[in-house]
């Protein structure tokens, strides 16, 4: 399976989709929304604007971007859906990033993982329709699949009410991706190894046989841009990507950054919400899933009717304890490519760790 794919330029009909266009980027501070104004701008958008309720990161950001004339900050929450009318006027595309995403977080407070992940989803895709929008591509995870913790419930019915059939009917193409962890972004779990291997501490691991999903920042764009070309309205496309065992990821680590081949480990037992493998497409999605190269494409119900049932032995859902995992020089080749190796690695350490996708 190639899981690795080449440059935004490479995806068909992008120039063409994006030049001109007014884009929106909710939760536009974070991670996702960081990379993919870079992903962006090459493009020649018209504007795209930044939305959270963070104004030191937007301040950061900002200051950072001092050249760029065609990005817009505005402060508002998703969870305000007359602010986020307000955000939407005349905008083409939405790229609805904006999120709660730490899972034990989501566990402490639950009605604040619904607030932002169900009622401000269902906000946007409102202030969508009513300005016309022709595009909105939600990104949600794989924790949305066979959830067991309060972020991996809210983020499947965040995919629920944008995929919602009932508005099919709309001008506005509604789309989903849905992807596993993402290098160094918040809630990962690099950034925390990374610093604690600057330490000279051990690696903090929940459990030796964990499995995670991963994929690089970039690859998770590509995705996205993907889909905002290539898909219809109420398709769920899913990157298909190797896994990796927790502790063998942090030794790869501290393998590239120290030379030591057999870091420490210190066992903390699993946290509230986690689970021991993920799962990025369940039985129950598979039996009607397009595979493609580097993708599977997973269309609405409603394009499903009628598709016949196989057997259940002919189906097994998608899941990181049974992909391919990473050996530790594919893992080091990976980390090394998303610069955790080089003079920059600190910074991204801490970016990673204090980021909010809000």
């Amino acid at each position: 399976m190639n899981t690795r794919r080449g440059a935004n330029t490479d995806i068909a009909g992008l120039p063409e989709a994006l030049r001109g266009k007014r884009i929106l980027i909710t939760g536009g501070t974070g991670s996702f929304g960081r990379q993919i104004v870079k992903e962006l701008l090459p493009f020649e958008p018209k504007t795209i604007h930044i939305y959270s309720r963070d104004e030191k990161k937007q301040f950061e950001m900002a200051l950072a971007n001092q050249n760029k004339r065609n990005l817009v900050f505005n402060i508002g929450d998703v969870r305000d859906l007359e602010r986020t009318r307000d955000a939407m006027r005349g905008v083409d595309i939405v790229f609805n990033a904006a999120a709660l995403k730490q899972v034990p977080n989501c566990e402490y407070a639950p009605f604040e993982a619904v607030e932002t992940n169900i009622i401000g989803a269902n906000n946007v895709r409102r202030a969508a329709i009513e300005a016309g929008v022709q595009t909105v591509v939600s990104i949600s995870t794989d924790k949305a699949v066979k959830p067991v913790n309060v972020m991996g419930m809210t983020k499947a019915i965040q995919e629920r009410i944008m995929l919602d059939p009932t508005y099919s009917t709309s001008e506005t193409r509604f789309l989903c991706v849905r992807y596993g962890n993402v290098l160094g972004s918040r809630g990962s779990v690099v950034p925390l190894f990374y610093d604690h291997i600057r330490k000279g501490r051990p690696l903090p691991v929940t459990h030796l046989e964990m499995t995670r999903f991963q994929l690089t920042l970039k690859e998770a764009v590509q995705l996205v841009l993907l889909a905002t070309v290539q898909g219809e309205s109420g398709d769920l496309w899913v990157q298909k990507m190797p896994a990796a065992r927790i502790p063998d990821l942090g030794r790869a680590l501290a393998l590239g950054v120290t030379g030591k081949a057999d870091y420490p480990i210190s066992l903390i037992g699993m946290r509230p919400g986690e689970k021991l493998h993920e799962v990025l497409v369940s039985e129950e999605e598979m039996w009607r899933a397009t595979e493609l190269d580097n993708y599977y494409l997973i269309p609405s119900w409603a394009k499903s009717q009628g598709k016949p049932s196989p057997k259940r032995s002919e189906v097994s859902e998608y899941a990181s304890g049974t992909t391919h995992l990473l050996t530790q020089e594919e893992m080091c080749t990976m980390l090394e490519s998303d610069g955790w190796f080089g003079a920059k690695a600190s910074s991204k350490a801490q970016y990673g760790i204090e980021l909010d996708e809000e």
